[in-house]
């Protein structure tokens, strides 16, 4: 079975509210917002205040009233078993949080979790599911999310120093009130039975989080069991605004990071003009008794749709190669880098559809998996390759890639090329693997470096199978190749021509216009 092309590419991003902070009618009539102080927090820096922080929230909760940190203070968060809940507007401003790990209860349990005021529930009679159903049948009480599973099929089996036998087969997506599923967040499986289905209401107002200068000292644990102690969002219409997050203490050993911030199992969230730090990179033994380096992010997305990250940075360098990939993402829909200055965009076990504009990607680049429309328009990429199909899965995007009006700037050390990646057809995926069907590209310049012998330029495809060089090549699972390249105003500084591939024969039937 082949990811699922959707016909037409869109995404969501938040409408900008003219007052982050507007409150409904009960709040207007509320003394005032719940400030941190009143509930014993020192705002010393010493003492430990994660107690007296969440019972500030708890109370805000009950009483729909909006938060506001103390200015000047600087909260310390210590290594309780706890989890501070958030389901009203949280203003955080300039305040410091210093999160220290340390001495950990729980190395998994979030400091702050934003959640609805709507209960989730298991909707009945949803047994089976088609690939881009437009409806479903079941009662709602309104929008909702739905993550569906069929635990008994498996996709994404990985391949490499980290193979495993893959993940339960999942989606997640849109549906209204009557079942209708939202065109823009497509079914793209087919499920021949739903062994799990969860269904969360979407919240009719936006929660905003505004500001707050965070900084985790960072965990000197041996293991290789990941740390979540940051900011998770399991509600849909969020919006973070003006957040900064910092680390402190990384030494020779730690244990990786599941994310400062980590949206989960939601909709339609805007992090914005939000600056985050890299984590450095440690290795462990991996699944196939190789080292490798274990991935630790200040990002994570997980089954969401609609997220959108504008204006954001990080504080290392986004060429430094000590520290990890910034952001890692599975099973999300309609991702979106705006205005971003980050080392990587990433999709692990796919994404459908996903946009990169006004933006410049690091050492990692594009690290893409998924299906539908990808467009990279008016962004710099210092990457070994403009866009890096992921081999761990298959190098496939079943469905098209756009890319306009951008700057590809390799490091030197190699031969470029704009499309990347490795397949040679010998392993199950769980899925039939493709590489983009159609690849269109109006506006793109490559600052190849200087090859030595003088006659190389860069290329249009990796070599993604050396050993497929003639017809006696058998693939066990073939690797359906790109149809059509239709390349405008591409330009390289060497004033060499863009090529097919080092490999000729695999791209052999590839149609090309433009060279």
């Amino acid at each position: 079975m082949s990811l699922f092309r959707p016909a037409a590419f869109a995404f969501i991003l938040l409408a900008t509210c003219p007052s982050v902070f507007a409150q409904s009618p009960a709040q207007e009539e509320a003394p005032g917002p719940v400030r941190y102080r009143d509930f014993g927090a020192k705002g010393d820096g010493k003492s430990d205040d994660f107690e007296a922080l969440a019972k500030a929230h708890d109370f805000a909760n009950s009483k729909g009233l909006p938060v506001e940190a103390d200015k000047g203070a600087t909260y310390y968060i210590g290594g309780a078993d706890r989890t501070i809940i958030i389901r009203t507007n949280t203003d955080f401003g300039t305040a410091r949080f210093i999160i220290d790990d340390t001495d950990l209860k729980n190395s998994s349990a979030n400091v702050f979790q934003v959640r609805s005021l709507l209960n989730s529930f298991k909707p009945k009679g949803i047994s089976s599911l088609k690939r881009n159903q437009p409806r479903i049948d079941a009662k709602l009480p309104g929008a909702c999310i739905l993550a569906v599973t069929n635990s008994n099929e498996k996709r994404f089996i990985r391949l490499g120093k980290n193979q495993n036998s893959g993940s339960p087969q999942t989606d997640a997506f849109l549906v209204d009130e009557k079942g209708n599923v939202d065109p823009r967040t497509p079914i793209i499986w087919d499920f021949d039975q739903v062994t799990d289905v969860l269904a969360r209401p979407i919240d009719e107002a936006t929660l905003f989080i505004k500001g707050g200068r965070f900084t985790t000292v960072a965990n000197a644990s041996e293991g290789t069991g990941y740390h979540a102690r940051g900011i998770s969002i399991i509600r849909s219409k969020v919006v973070i605004d003006g957040l900064e997050h910092r680390i402190e203490g990384e030494g020779d050993v730690g244990a990786p990071y599941y994310g400062f911030i980590n949206i989960s199992g939601c909709a339609n969230v805007m992090v914005r003009n939000t600056v985050l730090t890299g984590h450095r990179t440690y290795s462990k033994i991996g699944s196939a008794g190789m080292r490798v380096a274990m991935g630790s992010y200040d990002i994570t997305a997980t089954r969401a749709l609609n997220v959108s990250f504008v204006n954001c940075s990080q504080t290392n360098d986004i060429m430094d190669s000590k520290y990890w990939g910034i952001i890692g993402t599975n099973f999300c829909k309609n991702i979106t880098y705006d205005g971003c200055t980050f080392s990587r965009f990433d999709a692990h076990q796919g994404v459908t559809n996903a946009t990169i504009r006004n933006s410049t990607l690091g050492y990692m680049g594009i690290r893409l998996t998924g299906s539908g429309t990808f467009l990279v328009e008016n962004t710099t990429v210092k990457a070994r390759h403009f866009i890096h199909l992921r081999e761990d899965y298959g190098s496939t995007w079943d469905g098209d890639i756009i890319i306009r009006n951008s700057r590809f700037l390799p490091p030197g050390g190699g031969i470029p090329s704009v499309i990347g990646g490795s397949n040679d057809g010998q392993h199950d995926f769980g899925y039939t693997c493709h590489m983009p069907a159609r690849i269109a590209i109006d506006g793109l310049h490559i600052a190849d470096p200087e090859d030595p012998k003088g006659d190389m330029g860069p290329a249009i495809f990796a070599n993604f199978n050396p050993k497929l060089t003639d017809g006696s090549y058998s693939q066990g699972f073939p690797y359906i190749i790109t149809r059509e390249v239709i390349l405008k105003d591409v330009t390289t500084a060497s004033g060499r021509p863009l090529r097919i591939s080092d490999n000729p024969f695999m791209f052999r039937d590839v149609k090309v216009s433009g060279l």
